[in-house]
């Protein structure tokens, strides 16, 4: 039976809508996985940032010296799966950063901000001993601090820029087998619907649900309104 888009194009835009959030909720079901499932897109990102200041750190340590890298992504990685608020991420590890700064890991520090390693390790040594910061250290302190938050922002960007797109990406292929699965629930045979003109309608609704869905609503209201505003107009 045709569908009279004139009075239902708003009832169309509205289920498109619908069925991107369905979409959305089962992609993001896969959360429970080991890793995060979809969530965990994106994390590679943040690690080849942290991995400029440990070199050789990892999730699965395989060595005391990757010990403070090692917890350090762990807890990044349960930041990023649970989806904390990108602000308070990129705080919660420019702080733990901070906070392994040593006599130790200065070098590797310093190799990656660009600052120098002997005045770095000799301001990490003052502030474990509770010693006065020369101006010099208060200097390459400030710099390091700058150079770590451009680190970090960049590698936290584009995690989210991934994790967004991966999201979008798997929503889409799901909200277009559910269609084509929907359109053949409702077909008359299936020999006659599978490649069948429907079976392609039903998947470009599934493509414009996703970007439908944050919209639907609005739009739903807008159509209705420009359709009464043309039936009026035709009277």
């Amino acid at each position: 039976m045709p569908i009279d888009l004139a009075n239902n194009l708003g009832s169309v835009v509205a289920a498109i809508g619908g069925l991107g959030t369905a979409s959305f909720a089962l992609v993001d079901v896969s959360k429970i996985g080991r890793n995060g499932g979809v969530s965990n897109s994106g994390f590679s990102f943040i690690e080849g940032a942290v991995r400029q200041l440990f070199p050789n750190a990892s999730r699965k340590p395989v060595s005391v010296d990757q010990g403070a890298g090692h917890r350090l992504l762990n807890v990044l990685h349960g930041n990023w799966i649970n989806g904390a608020p990108l602000g308070d991420q990129k705080a919660i590890a420019k702080s733990l950063v901070k906070l392994a700064l040593s006599a130790q890991t200065a070098e590797n520090f310093a190799a990656a901000t660009g600052v120098d390693s002997t005045t770095l390790s000799g301001a990490a040594a003052s502030m474990t001993t509770g010693a006065s910061l020369t101006p010099e250290q208060t200097n390459v302190l400030g710099r390091f601090d700058l150079a770590l938050t451009a680190i970090l922002d960049e590698g936290y960007q584009r995690a989210d820029q991934r994790y967004r797109n991966s999201a979008k990406v798997w929503a889409s292929i799901v909200a277009m087998a559910l269609a084509i699965l929907g359109g053949w629930t409702i077909a008359d045979t299936s020999a006659s619907y599978f490649w069948s003109p429907d079976m392609w309608k039903a998947g470009l609704c599934g493509l414009l649900a996703t970007p439908l869905a944050p919209i639907s609503k609005d739009l739903t209201s807008a159509l209705a309104a420009g359709v009464k505003v043309a039936q009026s107009l035709r009277k």
